[in-house]
């Protein structure tokens, strides 16, 4: 069993005040992923860029993130975890303003991919940081407070960003980063403290590193821009996931055998975190997929326009924000497998509540599911995280949650992708199904044309154009039926994939946090039982 060391001296108070510094941090990286959507447009026509120019300031992001997150536990013991941080903060903090004065796209898709890099890093530090500063019973708690803040800032993040760019300027969506930025480097540089147990690395692997920027990099930028080159009709999308599968697994060979391995993948050897690590991928999957889905069937099909549709998204974030205290809480005390079967049966309700939504549903048809969604979510993320980091040495801390959330972003980039892929597939499937089943000769068909026919005639049209638009109407009527039964189909399979991931938690070991085993050389660690 792996030795953890006791958490450092610290009193409470400087607890929950590296708590909130990190959180003020981390909330600013999960800010900027979300946030610069809703202002492209307006970055579009400030600096003269094409549809395919601006969308760089959002690929470009994502995808110096991933490359940056899975190097993060060997950055930090390399760098020490204080340094590193105050690194991270000072790039991203910079970036952010020199982003703001960008007179031009090619310098401001520059200044997001140091922003990516710089931010990548900062939540598996927070989290390693926090697992370890607080006892094995206090943990949950403070992972559901800085949960609190990482899951409010992406419902509330676009609503702002949009007021803040059709108010005063889009370049103040980066320049509000400084203030905080600035503070939250102020107090890490006051409370935040190394880790006793990181173990520096004799020598930088440049291999695995290359491999990692390429392998990692080209999946992101396959998973984002796929959809707009048409998937696998495209030779540049096709080339992208030849290139990251090699690299990807010549990476992993490489991380296998190597004494000092950027992203150690020993830990994947810990049926926990290995189980964890699928739950979370799958979790991440249905739940960015999910969002996505519902944002595209209330814009396009039912005629919201996005601050409606933000609305309808935001349930999500009240319904993690209410649940979380109280998960963290008992977390400690319960039988975390419960808790995490609670989350993922409530997100395959809702997700499969979504897929009985029609074109005539209201405001709160389509609301409830993602409050539900919300607070299935806030029953996997705390108890997710203390059954995949447990029984993980405290010098793997930071290794194991970057590895974790690169498998969160995997699992959103794959949900993302399966979303847009299969809409348009069974959108074809249904369109072909329900027109073969059209007939012009039968008396509900006919009905129909007659009544299309006799409200364009009524409205001023001839006899020949009321005709035309009738058929017309009677298609989009088809086409329309078709997507919204794709539409649930994607719903459908989701909340298939929650059911499927219970499956997985019965092989899982509950870690009781509140049971120590005391060695001569004064380690402990949460003690894992069938």
């Amino acid at each position: 069993m792996a030795l953890i060391s006791e958490s450092p001296p610290l009193s409470p108070v400087r607890r929950w005040a590296i708590t909130v510094t990190v959180m003020i941090v981390s909330i600013l990286q999960i800010l900027d992923t979300s946030i610069t959507n809703v202002a492209l447009p307006h970055m579009q026509g400030a600096l003269s860029a094409g549809v395919e120019e601006i969308s760089w300031v959002v690929t470009s992001y994502l995808a110096a993130n991933a490359v940056a997150i899975p190097a993060t536990g060997w950055l930090t013991a390399r760098f020490g975890r204080r340094r590193f941080f105050l690194a991270c903060t000072v790039i991203f903090t910079v970036s952010s303003f020199l982003s703001g004065l960008a007179p031009n796209v090619e310098f401001l898709v520059v200044m997001r991919v140091l922003q990516g890099l710089g931010g990548g890093p900062i939540l598996p530090i927070a989290q390693a940081v926090l697992w370890e500063i607080f006892p094995p019973r206090e943990r949950g708690m403070a992972m559901a407070v800085w949960g609190l803040g990482i899951v409010l800032a992406p419902t509330f993040g676009p609503t702002v960003g949009g007021w803040i760019a059709d108010n005063w300027s889009w370049r103040w969506i980066f320049y509000v980063n400084l203030p905080f930025g600035l503070l939250g480097f102020f107090l890490a540089s006051a409370l935040l403290v190394d880790s006793a147990d990181l173990r520096r690395p004799r020598r930088v692997d440049v291999l695995g590193l290359v491999l990692m920027v390429v392998g990692f990099g080209t999946l992101q930028l396959m998973l984002d821009r796929g959809e707009r080159e048409d998937w696998f009709s495209s030779g540049y999308i096709i080339a992208l996931l030849v290139l990251a599968v090699c690299a990807l697994a010549a990476f992993v060979i490489r991380e296998l055998t190597t004494d000092e391995p950027i992203l150690d993948l020993a830990i994947f050897g810990d049926r926990n975190f290995a189980l964890s690590s699928i739950v979370m991928a799958g979790a991440g999957l249905g739940f960015y997929a999910s969002m996505l889905l519902l944002a595209l069937l209330t814009q396009k099909l039912m005629g919201y326009d996005a601050w409606t549709s933000g609305l309808v998204l935001a349930p999500a974030g009240l319904g993690q924000a209410t649940i979380l205290l109280v998960v963290g809480r008992y977390v400690s005390t319960t039988d975390q497998r419960v808790l995490l079967s609670i989350g993922l049966l409530l997100n395959g309700l809702a997700t499969y509540l979504m897929s009985n939504v029609t074109l005539s549903a209201d405001f709160w048809a389509l609301a409830w599911p993602r409050f539900v969604q919300g607070v299935g979510m806030g029953f996997i993320f705390v108890p997710l995280q203390t059954l995949a980091l447990g029984t993980v040495p405290v010098h793997q801390v930071t290794n194991a949650a970057a590895a974790l959330n690169m498998v969160r972003n995997i699992g959103g980039g794959i949900g993302i992708a399966f979303a847009t892929a299969t809409l348009a597939r069974r959108s074809q499937f249904h369109q072909s199904t329900l027109a073969s089943h059209v007939d012009v000769w039968s008396p509900e068909t006919a009905d129909r044309l007659r009544d299309w026919t006799d409200h364009f005639w009524a409205q001023g049209a001839d006899t020949f154009t009321a005709e035309r638009r009738a058929m017309a109407m009677l298609y989009r009527n088809t086409v329309e039926q078709a997507q919204v039964l794709a539409y649930a189909d994607d719903f459908r399979l989701i909340s298939a994939l929650y059911w499927v991931l219970l499956l997985l938690i019965v092989v899982m070991q509950r870690v009781r946090l509140e049971k120590k085993v005391t060695t001569k050389d004064s380690s402990v660690a949460p003690l894992p039982v069938e």
